[in-house]
């Protein structure tokens, strides 16, 4: 199953409904059943210790499985979170950190799947979120 919206097409959506997400993600690539976005951090995400934050983190979970979804059932701006765990598993870097979404089931009503975030110049993943979103009913 291909998405039904290019890298190009989801940006532009983004830009149209939620103009911040443009200045604080980046989005990389859309492969089937999937998303890869990048967070540009600032200040503004730092704990003290001068690492990412926890809200931060799991921020980018969200966003890249919400742009996964829509990716995947076209531009249906009302589709949201329904339960999200995260699991931190090592601190991150204060730098940049990237987030790879895969559906692991896409239905007519929700969307279940998984996120592994990484922090830019560590291998090991930092964080694991698994996430369900509710789709609005079709068109």
């Amino acid at each position: 199953m291909q998405p039904k919206m290019s890298v190009s097409e989801m940006r532009a959506f983004l830009t149209a409904e939620f103009p911040e997400v443009n200045t604080r993600y980046e989005l990389r690539a859309l492969p089937a059943m999937g998303a890869i976005m990048a967070k540009l951090s600032d200040a503004r995400d730092l704990r003290p210790g001068g690492t990412l934050s926890g809200a931060a983190i799991f921020e980018l979970a969200d966003i890249t499985y919400y742009v996964a979804t829509l990716a995947m059932i076209g531009p249906k701006a009302l589709t949201v979170t329904t339960s999200a765990a995260i699991d931190y598993m090592r601190k991150p870097a204060a730098g940049g950190m990237w987030a790879e979404a895969r559906i692991l089931k896409l239905g007519r009503a929700l969307s279940v799947g998984d996120v592994m975030l990484y922090s830019d110049g560590q291998q090991a993943p930092v964080a694991h979120a698994n996430i369900t979103f509710s789709i609005p009913p079709g068109d």
